[in-house]
């Protein structure tokens, strides 16, 4: 079997990704019936433990989104963890020089290239007629998160280390980095010329270049400028803002 978001993402299209917070099964299926083409399942700011993950990933298993999940950390532990349960790939937090990178890398590939520990509780399933550990490290995904000044300043040694798919900025915290205000979708000079040149740096390598937004038209712009994996918002965004709307609307229409 392979990873249809690789390949997708192999073909030159862009990937839309939705992400979850909440450890719900059922809002976990309603997104997945929405037909995004990835859903990445948050264990680092999310609430979500390790089972409600792996019963998330279950419940989705019947439609197309691709399974992916946000480690809390770079710890080998976890990372073969949430690949066995079924994730086709990992984001990975704070990874600022290359030897992060070669350690993630080590971590996720199984031998010769790394160290993973054979166990694919769930993820066994994909190797169809092939044995899964034969697939595993061309199919699987490995995006460590771009998201200070370190890691703008080390990211061509990073996307050189073997293994490693591209990229994912995290934008709160890479503007943190450079003493500005902890928000997502950016306005800032200083930052939209450090997008341009991750997206350079990705590009030239044939990598992947990935970004998390809020809002739909931020997005697109993002995609616009050369990123290709795209999430626009959360299961919680999506709950407030709904709720939020619904309720502003009802009153105005109301008159209260």
């Amino acid at each position: 079997m392979a990873n249809k978001l690789k390949a997708h993402l192999a073909s030159g299209k862009l990937a839309i990704n939705a992400w979850s917070s909440l450890p719900s099964t059922y809002v976990a299926e309603c997104m997945a019936q929405s037909d995004w083409d990835s859903i990445t399942y948050d264990l680092q700011h999310g609430i979500h433990d390790y089972a409600s993950a792996v019963a998330c990933i279950q419940a989705c298993q019947a439609y197309a989104p691709t399974p992916l999940v946000r480690v809390p950390w770079n710890e080998p532990g976890i990372l073969g963890k949430a690949l066995d349960a079924g994730a086709w790939g990992v984001i990975i937090p704070m990874i600022n020089t290359v030897e992060d990178a070669r350690a993630v890398a080590t971590a996720c590939l199984y031998p010769p290239d790394g160290t993973r520990s054979n166990g694919p509780i769930r993820a066994a399933a994909y190797g169809g007629a092939a044995p899964y550990q034969s697939i595993a490290n061309d199919e699987i995904l490995i995006l460590p998160q771009v998201e200070t000044r370190q890691a703008v300043e080390n990211v061509d040694a990073i996307l050189d280390v073997k293994g490693i798919s591209g990229f994912y900025v995290g934008p709160s915290d890479l503007g943190f980095s450079y003493g500005l205000a902890p928000i997502l979708d950016r306005e800032e000079p200083q930052i939209i010329d450090i997008y341009g040149r991750l997206v350079d740096a990705a590009r030239k390598r044939g990598l992947i270049a990935g970004i998390h937004t809020v809002t739909p038209d931020y997005g697109a712009r993002m995609a616009r400028m050369g990123f290709r994996f795209i999430t626009v918002g959360s299961d919680r965004h999506f709950v407030d803002a709904g709720s939020r709307e619904a309720l502003a609307a009802t009153r105005k229409a109301i008159g209260g």
